[in-house]
């Protein structure tokens, strides 16, 4: 399976090098609007063709899958010309800046038979696989409670993009996607959503807490920050015990299992490579199979992710758009 890689930043960086543990699949070409960049990208990481535009690289006929990696205003617009161009996708989180964006790239993945993911590598890490298989067996009792928290220190810069509203910036779109779908995938879609925060300079959420119900008074508790160094934990909360994700959750290599009345049980699970592994594999299965989404990774469920953010944003008074010029 022929890979391609639109954008050359931080994460492609970090997904580049785990392309050699996944067999079937190789990186094969990377676009940027920067020639000069596309090409630093392809010689540090052995790649064979270097794009000066995201539409060369979509007009690859040697290209079967991409993985969009650029700022998440930019996801929808490339995302469905990918699609109209026939190729596989993974797109990194958050999917995209609104909920219309997930929308209209759902729907055409599905009017076009065209395999579609959001690059949440989380569920695919091995100690999480151990978590969910906890919880389908049921060893909890009924889940009561989510817990999550993920913060970062970030020093003020209006250009950074994690400062830029024009570019998605904001502690939710970039760290609040984790603990929101961490939540959505233990627990489901919430009934309300109630969130607090505060904004900076730029006008986007530096700090935000998240409140999510579900019938019978189940909980999730999501806490994320530009400013704070949370530990980045998680714990799920049954009737007959509990389950730790070690820090930092979303790419764990233990979790520890808490049942009444015996000892804790404590798995370790360590990824291949940087732990992106997995989520290519996923992806480079799913398409040599035809399939046109993920069982482990729905698009339902990031339809009800996109959502929940939405909802959080527009509480704190923030509203992203999307990059009709991406391409």
């Amino acid at each position: 399976m022929r890979w391609g890689i639109a954008g050359p930043g931080r994460i492609a960086e970090a997904v580049a090098g785990d392309f050699g543990h996944v067999p079937g699949a190789e990186l094969v070409a990377v676009g940027s609007r920067s020639a000069a960049r596309a090409a630093d990208f392809a010689g540090r990481h052995d790649i064979a063709r270097a794009h000066g535009s995201y539409r060369a690289l979509l007009d690859d006929p040697e290209v079967d899958v991409v993985y969009i990696a650029t700022p998440h205003p930019q996801h929808h617009a490339l995302a469905l010309a990918a699609i109209e161009a026939g190729k596989g996708l993974l797109i990194e989180k958050a999917f995209t800046a609104t909920v219309a964006g997930a929308q209209e790239i759902v729907a055409a993945s599905r009017e076009r038979g065209v395999f579609v993911m959001e690059a949440m590598w989380t569920r695919f890490q091995p100690a999480l696989r151990q978590m969910r298989a906890w919880l389908d067996a049921g060893v909890l009792g009924d889940v009561r409670a989510v817990e999550a928290d993920l913060g970062v220190v970030r020093t003020f810069d209006p250009a950074d993009r994690l400062f830029a509203p024009e570019l998605g910036g904001g502690a939710l779109l970039d760290l609040g996607v984790y603990v929101v779908s961490f939540a959505q995938w233990v627990l489901g879609t919430p009934e309300r959503v109630v969130a607090h925060g505060r904004l900076g300079q730029t006008g986007v959420e530096e700090d935000a807490s998240v409140l999510l119900t579900y019938p019978d008074g189940v909980t999730a508790l999501l806490t994320t920050s530009l400013h704070s160094p949370m530990p980045g934990s998680a714990r799920v909360f049954g009737t007959e015990g509990w389950i730790d994700v070690l820090p930092r959750f979303h790419h764990p290599t233990e979790v520890v299992l808490h049942r009444h009345g015996a000892p804790p049980e404590h798995v370790l699970a360590l990824p291949d490579g940087g732990g992106y592994s997995h989520e290519l594999a996923e992806v480079t299965a799913c398409v040599e199979a035809g399939a046109i989404e993920s069982a482990i990774m729905p698009l339902a469920d990031t339809l009800v992710v996109q959502q929940i953010l939405a909802d959080a944003g527009q509480q704190l008074g923030v509203e992203w758009r999307e990059d009709p010029t991406a391409l």
